[in-house]
């Protein structure tokens, strides 16, 4: 729907309006006359909307960054671990070796 039609059909809605009995259009031609009002509330709602938007926004790349630190780190932990206990292996293998010389 374009503007025009809006319009169009916006105008008419207000003739409809002014045509109902005077306490029936009370309720409703207050709201219709005043679209600077809503156009206000509108476009402070957007703005909100927006605002919220762009806060989601920067949480997720922060949360993005934080995932991939967090990624980077439990691989550099796992290195070490993997290492550690290599390393532990190894000396467990020449105790046992020099063990066995003593023995005999």
């Amino acid at each position: 729907m374009n503007e025009q039609v809006f319009q169009e059909r916006f105008a008419q809605l207000l003739k409809r309006i002014h045509a109902l009995p005077d306490c029936q259009k009370a309720g409703l031609a207050v709201p219709a006359a005043d679209p600077n009002g809503q156009e206000a509330e509108i476009t402070r709602a957007v703005t909100e909307l927006q605002d919220s938007l762009d806060f989601l926004r920067l949480s997720v790349k922060y949360l993005m960054f934080d995932l991939e630190a967090t990624r980077r780190e439990n691989g550099y932990l796992r290195r070490l671990l993997e290492q550690a206990t290599q390393q532990d292996r190894t000396e467990d293998c020449e105790d046992n070796y020099y063990r066995d010389e003593e023995e005999e």
